[in-house]
């Protein structure tokens, strides 16, 4: 009889980890093995990349997981190769090849074809999607066969350059809103060219500010220890960085915890990180109008107290 395996005592750990995920992983097997090897009681990704894509991830553990959505509504930069003259079930190498056509395109042809889907364009999402209708994800649908009537949607694509490429086979830099669909614009692309085209590979190098060479693999993190893993995580409110730091004082902090307005003579900001009297005493967001502070995501006082013990530790 094989012996039982021993039970992972979880922890409370706090931050952001940049994961590089690996292609055949889900965003949530990948933040699995994450939250495993972290020991973590409490993890959450910002936004799924499918199997067959790569690339940055940003994952986050414990009170970091509050401010996810700000990563989720990011604009994201991805590295997209497109294989010309073959259209495939569902946009990308997975699917079945539907049609082959010849292929005749030049870097001329290519760049013309991508200035037609720069700037704000529509697409309607592919049915190998992670949308639900009736509380259904579109791919379940598409694997048994169904097909449901989808609206176009709004996104927006701020640049695609050419990177490298010949004939058949090209790879751009892709820069993008929160909610483009890379196998739809590969498709797109192919249909304007007249050929035809599917996603052969893709990889995702930017969240906002966020950029792939300050990830981590998977591997690298299960040959480092504990110590060094921890190590490898941001601070809880890396996601909101951008946002100006307000600090407060003791009294102040634990009423601005308490979900109280405070009178701060400061200027007007949509969004700003609230710290107390402590280095790393991150309390939540906030903004400020007319001179009052007003909270909009606030960490528990255990949070608090998890975040300083972590940084003192």
């Amino acid at each position: 009889m094989n012996a039982p395996r021993a039970r992972i005592q979880r922890r409370a750990v706090h931050g952001v980890l940049l994961l590089d995920k690996p292609l055949g992983l889900s965003s949530n097997d990948a933040l699995q093995k994450a939250k495993r090897l972290f020991r973590a009681e409490k993890a959450g990704h910002t936004g799924t990349l499918d199997p067959l894509a790569s690339g940055l991830l940003p994952l986050c553990f414990g009170a970091a997981t509050k401010f996810s959505q700000v990563s989720l509504d990011a604009d994201k930069r991805y590295v997209a190769t497109l294989q010309l003259g073959e259209t495939r079930v569902g946009g990308d190498l997975e699917g079945e090849v539907i049609e082959r056509r010849p292929v005749s395109v030049t870097a001329a042809d290519l760049r013309s074809a991508c200035d037609r889907f720069t700037g704000a364009i529509e697409q309607v999402p592919p049915m190998h999607s992670a949308l639900k209708h009736e509380g259904k994800a579109l791919y379940e649908y598409a694997r048994a066969g169904v097909e449901i009537e989808r609206e176009a949607r709004r996104v927006t694509i701020h640049a695609i350059d050419i990177v490298e490429g010949e004939h058949d086979r090209w790879t751009l830099d892709v820069r993008c809103s929160k909610g483009t669909y890379i196998r739809t614009l590969a498709e797109d692309i192919g249909r304007a060219l007249g050929c035809g085209a599917h996603l052969a590979a893709l990889r995702r190098t930017g969240s906002g500010a966020l950029k792939l060479d300050q990830a981590v693999t998977l591997e690298a993190l299960e040959g480092m220890s504990e110590a060094e893993r921890d190590a490898q995580l941001l601070d809880a409110d890396a996601l909101i960085a951008d946002c100006p730091a307000v600090r407060l004082d003791a009294e102040n902090a634990a009423r601005f915890l308490s979900g109280l307005r405070r009178r701060l003579e400061l200027a007007d900001a949509d969004c700003v990180r609230v710290f107390g009297p402590e280095p790393k005493a991150f309390l939540g967001a906030g903004h400020i109008a007319a001179g009052e502070l007003i909270s909009t995501r606030l960490l528990s006082p255990i949070e608090v107290q998890g975040l300083l013990t972590e940084r003192t530790a």
